[in-house]
C-alpha cells in the first residue's frame, strides 16, 4: 500500500512538473481580416488585430477568445494574467469602436476574430473543436451575440454551434445601451430586439456559464438581465445554462470570475471525454 501511495504521489508530481514546464509564446497584432479588407479600410487595418498567447510545447490545446469591455466605445485587447499558464491558448481581441462606427460593426468584428481562431489555431497546435468565447461587459455582450445569433458567424462560414462554450462576464442580455443610444432610446428603458442576446434564445446553443457581480452592486439591472436569460434558455430547452452571482463584487468582477472560467473550460473538456 505504501508503495502504491508513493508511486501515485510521484505520478501526480510528474504531471504537475510537466505542466509547469510548458513553454508559451505570444504573437502580437495579428490582423484577423483578410488583406483586401485591411487595404480598403484604414480603421479595420489599424484596429482589427489580436494577440495570441499559446502553449509552444503542447498540441491539441483549447483556446479562449477574450473580448475586452468598455461599453463598445473604449478599451483595448488584453491577455488576462489569471488565464496564463493554464495549458490554454488565449486570444485577446481589439475591435472597432463606436461612435467611429455603428456598434453593430463591433459584433461583426467579434465574429471575424472568432472565425480567425477556427481557421488558424491548428497552425499553432490547437484544437479547433475546443474554442471557448468569453469577455467582460461589452466583450461579454459580443460573445453572447455571436454565439446565439448564428447569422454573424455564418458570414464567416462558421457554425456558431461549433463553439465549445460561452462564458460571458457581466453581459448585457437586453439590447446594448450603446445601440440604444444610437437609436435615441434612454439608458434605463429596457429593449429587446435583434441586438439583444435574449432575442435569440434557443435550445441547441453550446454550454453557457453566465457570471455577474452582486445584484445590489452591479451596473443597472445586469444581474437580473442574466437571470432572465438563464430562465429563458432553460424554458426553450437548453440544459447547460448556469448563472453565478459573485456576492460582494460589483461590475468589475473579472478577478474572482477568472477561476470560474478556467473551471468551466476544464469541465466541458472533461465532459467531452466521457
Amino acid at each position: 500500500m505504501k508503495k502504491l501511495i508513493l508511486l501515485l504521489s510521484f505520478f501526480f508530481f510528474a504531471i504537475s512538473l510537466s505542466a509547469q514546464h510548458i513553454e508559451y509564446e505570444t504573437k502580437n497584432n495579428i490582423q484577423y481580416y483578410n488583406a483586401s479588407a485591411n487595404k480598403a479600410d484604414k480603421y479595420i487595418n489599424e484596429r482589427c488585430v489580436l494577440d495570441l498567447y499559446y502553449p509552444k510545447t503542447k498540441t491539441g490545446f483549447a483556446t479562449i477568445v477574450w473580448f475586452h469591455g468598455g461599453g463598445l466605445t473604449g478599451g483595448n485587447k488584453e491577455i488576462p494574467e489569471a488565464l496564463k499558464n493554464k495549458g490554454f491558448a488565449i486570444i485577446g481581441v481589439n475591435y472597432r469602436l463606436s461612435p467611429k462606427v455603428k456598434a453593430a460593426k463591433c459584433i461583426e468584428d467579434a465574429a471575424a476574430a472568432v472565425a480567425w481562431a477556427f481557421n488558424n489555431i491548428t497552425n499553432y497546435g490547437g484544437d479547433k473543436s475546443q474554442i471557448f468565447v468569453s469577455g467582460h461587459s461589452a466583450g461579454a455582450y459580443l460573445s453572447l451575440m455571436i454565439g446565439l445569433d448564428k447569422k454573424w458567424l455564418q458570414k464567416e462560414n462558421i457554425d456558431a454551434n461549433s463553439i465549445a462554450g460561452l462564458i460571458p462576464f457581466s453581459s448585457q442580455c437586453i439590447t446594448h445601451f450603446e445601440i440604444r443610444r444610437e437609436n435615441g432610446i434612454p439608458e434605463k428603458q429596457p429593449t429587446i430586439d435583434e441586438f439583444a442576446p435574449l432575442y435569440h434564445v434557443r435550445a441547441d446553443v453550446p454550454p453557457i456559464l453566465l457570471i455577474t457581480g452582486d445584484r445590489e452592486l452591479e451596473m443597472l439591472g445586469r444581474y437580473e438581465e442574466n437571470a432572465y436569460m438563464a430562465r429563458m434558455m432553460k424554458l426553450v430547452g437548453h440544459t447547460q445554462t448556469k448563472l453565478y452571482e459573485l456576492d460582494g463584487y460589483g461590475h468589475g468582477m473579472t478577478e474572482p470570475g477568472f477561476p470560474l472560467l478556467v473551471n468551466e473550460v476544464n469541465r466541458v473538456l472533461k465532459e467531452r471525454k466521457k
